[in-house]
């Protein structure tokens, strides 16, 4: 997606008819623009009608769109979009997207997307949108593309009830907190979510990507597991009421409303059954990473809430070790610093990320098969000479591992530094263990990490 750049132009707007996306408003040619770009994202939004506008103070300082007559730009193949909006970079500007007859949405549940009074849709297939079906998403002008899905509609929607309405802080502060509610990291709603419909044919996403598009999966995975929701728009419109009202959402479930604790169990099942459609073993590594977040949500969710329903935290066990010995209790984590330098082997170094054992106390069967390892770990931030170590730095991880802690004969090359996690599988019985090493864009490696261990 392109990010907010200043642009020049005195082109015309219409409704393009083929998958382009439109591209300005009819203006003076000397009158500076910001060209908004991102996203529509259930599964992939296409033909949808997209419109931008700033917002902008009033004298009391309540933020609200500055409407403009123009007309709106469809979203193309992909869910993409572009807007030219009139002024500066700077600033916030609210996107809205409105369904209408020749909108499609492509389903993203395994295996199929159910609306009351039509046909199932495969997945994968497009389908129907109602014309009341429509998401909100808003972004800094001068650094953000701006993505729309259902995440980003109820942090719209939750920002609204602030006293100074849709204000940078307001919006800012919305978005974690819809972050916070589905336990997907910081900045998880700027990510463009992929289309995970064609998870196989990409060639480099992160699982926090994935966490998202699964998130928003889950909104559609209600109405074939409720028939109290017909089609999208009536989950999305009662968590939105929920949020304008409250702003919260039902977490266990009243018997009427949607609940939070639904919404992450079903992004769970979503993440497992999407496992079944990937070639990928890299993709399917994600995935697993995705059901166990959500899995972990939910019985996080269930414990705050106790005495409620936790069905989902229930299929998780503890592994018991008949021989009493204590496996995985290394759970401290030290940070290494050690930078570019010689170790004892001669090797140049660069700095190690730490490196988390899997935890001994909960493995969900159906996430994390007994004769795998879930591994975690943390990016460093600093050289061991001080200097700071940016992510653009780090070129990727290699972990190694092995069945003695003195020769650790395997490895796995991980060439994505967004990457923090990792699932090792087909693992024999006995014990394991586990480093990692950090890769820099100069060739240089660090020293090994703290060595932890499972026992298979």
């Amino acid at each position: 997606m392109l990010p907010a750049v200043v642009l020049l132009s005195g082109c015309g707007l219409g409704i393009p008819t083929d998958d382009s996306t439109a591209t300005t408003q009819s203006r003076g040619a000397t009158e500076p623009t910001v060209q908004i770009a991102g996203a529509a994202m259930k599964g992939v939004i296409q033909q949808g009608l997209v419109v931008a506008n700033r917002l902008i103070a009033d004298k009391d300082g309540n933020y609200a769109p500055q409407r403009q007559a123009a007309k709106p730009v469809r979203t193309a193949k992909d869910g993409s979009y572009e807007w030219q909006l009139r002024g500066k970079a700077e600033g916030w500007a609210l996107v809205e997207l409105q369904a209408d007859g020749s909108t499609r949405m492509i389903c993203d549940v395994v295996p199929q997307c159910d609306q009351a009074g039509s046909a199932p849709v495969a997945f994968g297939q497009p389908m129907a949108l109602d014309t009341n079906f429509s998401l909100r998403g808003a972004g800094d002008l001068s650094m953000e593309t701006v993505n729309l899905t259902p995440l980003t509609h109820l942090a719209v929607t939750l920002a609204e009830r602030g006293a100074n309405g849709l204000s940078p802080n307001a919006l800012s502060s919305a978005y974690t907190t819809v972050e916070n509610w589905f336990g997907l990291p910081a900045g998880a709603l700027r990510l463009t979510p992929p289309d995970v419909t064609q998870l196989d044919n990409l060639t480099s996403v992160s699982a926090d990507a994935i966490q998202v598009a699964i998130a928003n999966a889950a909104f559609l995975a209600l109405v074939n597991d409720s028939a109290r929701w017909n089609s999208i728009s009536d989950v999305l419109n009662d968590l939105t009421s929920q949020v304008s009202a409250t702003g919260q959402i039902s977490v266990m479930g009243d018997g009427t409303n949607v609940a939070l604790a639904d919404l992450v169990s079903a992004a769970a099942l979503q993440a497992s059954e999407l496992q079944a459609t990937t070639d990928s073993s890299i993709i399917s590594q994600k995935l697993a990473v995705v059901q166990n977040r959500n899995v972990q949500r939910f019985k996080t969710i269930a414990d705050v809430n106790a005495g409620s329903d936790t069905s989902v935290a229930d299929t998780e066990e503890t592994t018991n070790n008949p021989t009493g010995d204590s496996t995985n209790d290394n759970t401290g984590t030290t940070e290494e610093t050690v930078g570019t330098g010689d170790n004892s082997t001669g090797e140049t170094v660069a700095d190690t990320g730490t490196i988390q054992p899997p935890a001994n106390e909960i493995v969900p069967e159906e996430t994390v098969p007994a004769n795998t390892a879930l591994l975690s770990w943390t990016a460093p931030l600093t050289r061991e000479n001080g200097a700071s170590l940016a992510m653009g730095e780090i070129a990727g991880f290699e972990v190694v591992y092995g069945t003695s802690a003195e020769a650790l004969d395997q490895s796995i090359a991980i060439g994505d530094a967004s990457v923090d996690e990792l699932l090792v599988d087909e693992l024999t019985e006995g014990t394991w263990y586990f480093a990692i090493r950090t890769l820099d864009t100069d060739g240089n490696r660090s020293r090994l990490s703290e060595v932890v261990y499972k026992q298979i």
